[in-house]
């Protein structure tokens, strides 16, 4: 007579969900072989754009805080508005020195614009604890050396969201800096060096946006490599190792 042994599944935990921080991006290609010299002027109108986005998006985030205590909610239009602050931010550095993963210029939108190869959503959230808006920013804290290393002197900027000098120093400057010497001097951008920047850019991409109160889920101590977020659908994937055209600039 055979016996059954009962199977026993482990209760789903929250941190089982997909992270409701999602950054996606793909390797877009031909990419110039020296554009990338260029860009930091290329990217001065988004800088004048986003330098007041920035400023509103810090004075609706006290906003927001004052409206989670008092209703355990996040008003839905500055959560939107906050959100495309991120999502624009996103688009200029990953076309600049945050990765430059493209050659596509960003365009100037708060939206969501489904065929560019960067894109940043953020689960909007029912409910927030009340108590705990007040002190994230202290829990963010031990997140702070991390990305001290890998964003160097641009973490400062960090803080204020201005992506075009994310790569002013650190882990992912040096690397950002390693794959415009590999596309100037080779025509390519490896697909392994690429995973790598996207990782430390959603890692801090995670981080701003809690810090932001648009969740409640703690950012991972973690590299998720990759083009695609765990956290939602993946981006139309690219080819191996980005290739530039030699015609182009």
């Amino acid at each position: 007579m055979s016996s059954t042994i009962p199977l026993t599944t482990r209760a789903p935990t929250p941190e089982d969900r997909p992270y409701p921080i999602r950054v996606h991006a793909r390797p877009d290609g031909p990419l110039s072989r020296w554009l990338w010299l260029v860009k930091w002027l290329l990217i001065v109108p988004h800088a004048l754009m986003l330098v007041p986005l920035w400023i509103g998006f810090w004075l609706l985030s006290l906003v927001a805080l004052v409206a989670i205590v008092v209703t355990g909610r996040y008003p839905r239009s500055i959560f939107e508005f906050n959100v495309g602050v991120l999502r624009w931010s996103w688009r200029v550095g990953y076309y600049a020195y945050c990765a430059l993963g493209t050659d596509r210029y960003p365009p100037f939108t708060l939206a969501e614009v489904p065929g560019y190869p960067a894109r940043l959503d953020v689960e909007y959230p029912a409910r927030l604890h009340r108590g705990l808006v007040l002190v994230k920013w202290v829990l963010a804290v031990p997140h702070i050396p991390i990305l001290g290393i890998l964003f160097g002197g641009g973490l400062s900027w960090w803080a204020g969201g201005q992506a075009w000098v994310w790569g002013g120093g650190g882990v992912v400057g040096v690397l950002v800096l390693v794959a415009g010497i590999l596309l100037a001097a080779a025509g390519q951008y490896p697909r392994p060096l690429f995973d790598v920047i996207l990782g430390m850019n959603r890692w801090a991409l995670r981080v701003a946006g809690y810090a932001a109160l648009m969740t409640d889920r703690y950012p991972p101590f973690r590299l998720d490599l990759g083009g695609d977020d765990p956290g939602g659908p993946a981006a139309p994937s690219g080819e191996p190792a980005v290739r530039s055209d030699p015609g182009r600039l």
